[in-house]
């Protein structure tokens, strides 16, 4: 992507997809597993996984303190890493401070199998080396915005 885009009005980086990119990875998508899940319908991230289950994505919850529950209809996993092999993860959807991010990329890029095709951080979330790793490796990037807003603006 340009390097040299304007800056988005949203606060999102400039090299982020564009819209139709960003169209493309919520039509592509299958399996999000949503980094930071909570059990508590007040939080974003449940508002948010509750909404991509109901347009139809399959949601895995990761979230060391309720692993072995269930939430979106899918079992909770501590861990990336612990999701079974079987499952193809498309999305990783991170709800982690920006400085928490790091070690998520690098287990969705090193602890999937398939790797992962896209990772998207949400709204205030951006980690520019984290990117750039993920990118390198071919995983396309968003950061700061949030899935549920963009599939509401492009896909719906």
């Amino acid at each position: 992507m340009d390097q040299n885009l304007p800056p988005d009005p949203t606060g999102a980086p400039a090299n982020n997809p564009t819209d139709d990119q960003i169209r493309y990875i919520l039509q592509s998508t299958q399996t999000i597993a949503l980094v930071g899940a909570s059990p508590n319908p007040l939080r974003p991230s449940n508002s948010v996984g509750q909404f991509l289950t109901r347009m139809g994505y399959r949601v895995i919850g990761i979230n060391p303190e309720i692993a072995g529950k269930t939430l979106f209809g899918q079992p909770v996993y501590a861990r990336l890493s612990d999701i079974p092999k079987e499952i193809t993860i498309d999305l990783v959807d991170i709800f982690r401070r920006s400085d928490r991010v790091e070690p998520v990329v690098n287990a969705a890029l090193t602890e999937l199998n398939p790797p992962v095709r896209f990772i998207w951080m949400q709204i205030g979330v951006v980690h520019a080396q984290a990117a750039a790793t993920a990118r390198a490796a071919g995983i396309t990037v968003v950061q700061n915005r949030c899935p549920k807003i963009d599939y509401a603006r492009l896909v719906a």
